[in-house]
């Protein structure tokens, strides 16, 4: 099965290679998409140095464009390394597609299947319909604002933005060039969220054949051979867990550190805002925060409780202790296996789970009622 033709993760697939970030590279695509947007971002982080060396930005206007570096910072990173990773992502979507063609032939597991499939695209067709909708907030923003600024800060060395026409050539050039900025942010976080959906697929596909592996004991031979095929099918688990993890980590290790920082800045800003068309904007840019975060952390977190129950579902079920000698200890050393959990790891060191995901939202919040107070 050809990746875009794999229903689980299609929707983002079919993003990125319209964009030339799978597969053959097209350098049309990139001199109208990801080029023009890292040149974007240049100028913000440019814009940024410059309202703060000058002193002539006040609070609002250096925590926005602050926003906005960081968020284009981003999603300029998770491209070049989709780019720079093409090979291993090709790859690991293509096992997602080889492994869905097979799960599709099995009637117990097809229920479930088509399930997580279902919600995995709704998720992935809703983040862009989301992505959209905020992104046209963001460039039409200015129009409803005093200061009648661009919707993103940036800084020409030698030219006047302001002045027109190069407010309005620059105006339409960032609106355009918010659609490819939308397309290379969202799909990377879907993407993530779906293939954690399809590892629970995997992981509900294991736990059945564990709970029906006492089926097999009256033939001592089949049974040593279905409980190898089941040792096998975790280890092929714990293998794409480990692949999904070694494509993400360090991503989210920025997003962690970088977004953790901007929701502290948002709030605040928030709490000084007087405008009722900012403090609008403001809520939208920190629920988009919230949103994609709490996806990410919500289906890791999901992955590694799943996990757990591997175990479970193995030694209540499987009546185990009736079998030979050789069977028990294939079934010691999966339970010993399944003990450790499963879990994607921020920069390869802490799991993310609920737990630390509140962790972030008290360490801001802790970091925001701090600003406050001095800022009073």
């Amino acid at each position: 099965m050809l990746i875009e033709n794999c229903p689980i993760i299609n929707v983002n697939v079919k993003v990125w290679l319209f964009w030339a970030y799978l597969r053959k590279p097209k350098w049309y695509s990139y001199l109208l998409g990801c080029v023009p947007v890292t040149v974007l971002n240049v100028f913000q982080f440019m814009n940024l140095f410059h309202v703060i060396a000058s002193g002539s930005g006040d609070m609002n206007k250096i925590i926005i464009d602050g926003y906005f570096t960081v968020l284009y910072f981003n999603l300029v990173l998770r491209t070049s390394f989709l780019m720079g990773n093409r090979g291993k992502f090709e790859t690991f979507l293509e096992g997602i597609a080889d492994e869905y063609a097979v799960l599709e032939k099995q009637n117990d597991i097809r229920p479930l299947l088509d399930q997580l499939t279902r919600r995995a695209r709704i998720l992935s067709k809703s983040n862009l319909w989301l992505g959209a909708f905020i992104s046209a907030c963001f460039v039409t923003y200015p129009l409803f604002s005093p200061d009648s600024g661009l919707p993103y800060g940036v800084y020409i060395p030698g030219v006047d933005v302001h002045a027109s026409p190069i407010y309005e050539i620059v105006f339409v050039l960032q609106i355009y060039l918010t659609f490819p900025a939308c397309c290379m942010y969202i799909p990377f976080s879907s993407f993530y969220c779906t293939c954690a959906l399809f590892g629970l697929v995997r992981i509900a596909a294991l736990k059945r054949s564990l709970e029906k592996i006492h089926e097999y004991n009256t033939s001592p031979r089949s049974l040593f051979a279905r409980i190898k095929e089941c040792l096998q099918y975790h280890k092929d688990i714990i293998k794409y867990v480990s692949d999904l993890n070694e494509l993400v980590t360090y991503i989210f290790l920025l997003e962690l550190l970088s977004f953790g920082m901007m929701l502290c800045a948002l709030l605040f800003l928030l709490s000084i805002s007087n405008q009722l068309a900012q403090m609008v904007m403001i809520g939208s840019y920190i629920f988009m925060i919230l949103s994609q975060m709490y996806a990410l952390y919500w289906h890791s977190n999901e992955v590694r409780e799943q996990s757990l129950e591997i175990g479970d579902s193995l030694y209540y079920n499987s009546a185990w202790l009736d079998f030979d000698n050789s069977v028990k200890k294939k079934i010691i050393l999966m339970l010993a296996r399944a003990q450790r959990p499963l879990a994607i790891k921020i920069g390869n060191v802490y799991p993310m789970t609920l737990e630390m995901f509140q962790s972030l939202l008290n360490a801001s919040y802790s970091y925001f009622t701090l600003l406050r107070r001095v800022y009073n």
